[in-house]
């Protein structure tokens, strides 16, 4: 029994670090983060496979946490889907590391670790390099956005090869 409460709390400390190297961006300004999110590019996971059309809508919640809603279409089901979640500030809340949960008490990480000064682009990873976002203020992002997206992360370790760009149909984003 102690093994197993033992390797329980393993488990979720070590999904709410941060990857070797990579470091979540400083005076960070939550505020300014607020709003929707567009995702341009991800690693490929389990709960957003098969998706298009995915956007991230964060607000604040009246207890200072942040309300996630994650959506995006499934083509295959003909439908929309959404997860809504609670992210809280791992450290200080003028550094971009957060953790966010979907389920309950578990928790994993959501690292900014590039923001531009304006807030209209942000890579974003989670505890480990298979968890990758480019998120824009916007549904496309310049030819000249993604090539440094991609240079950036396949510097800092990312398997670049397994990035996928994801599908923004503006006729789809009003639903």
């Amino acid at each position: 029994m102690r093994y197993l409460s033992a390797l329980f709390i393993f488990l979720l400390i070590s999904c709410t670090g941060t990857p070797a190297g990579i470091n979540p961006v400083e005076n960070f300004d939550l505020d300014r983060y607020l709003g929707d999110w567009y995702e341009i590019a991800r690693l490929d996971h389990s709960f957003e496979r098969g998706l298009d059309n995915v956007r991230a809508s964060y607000s604040l919640n009246p207890d200072g946490s942040v309300k996630v809603i994650n959506s995006g279409f499934s083509e295959k089901k003909k439908k929309w889907e959404e997860a809504v979640g609670e992210a809280r500030f791992v450290d200080s809340e003028n550094v971009g590391y957060l953790q966010v949960s979907f389920f309950g008490p578990f928790y994993a990480s959501y690292v900014i670790f590039k923001l531009d000064k304006n807030y209209q682009y942000a890579y974003v990873t989670g505890h480990n390099r298979d968890f990758l976002w480019l998120l824009s203020r916007t549904p496309a992002v310049s030819e000249s956005r993604k090539a440094d997206f991609m240079s950036t992360v396949a510097d800092l370790g990312f398997d670049a090869d397994r990035i996928i760009f994801v599908k923004q149909d503006v006729s789809q984003q009003g639903r």
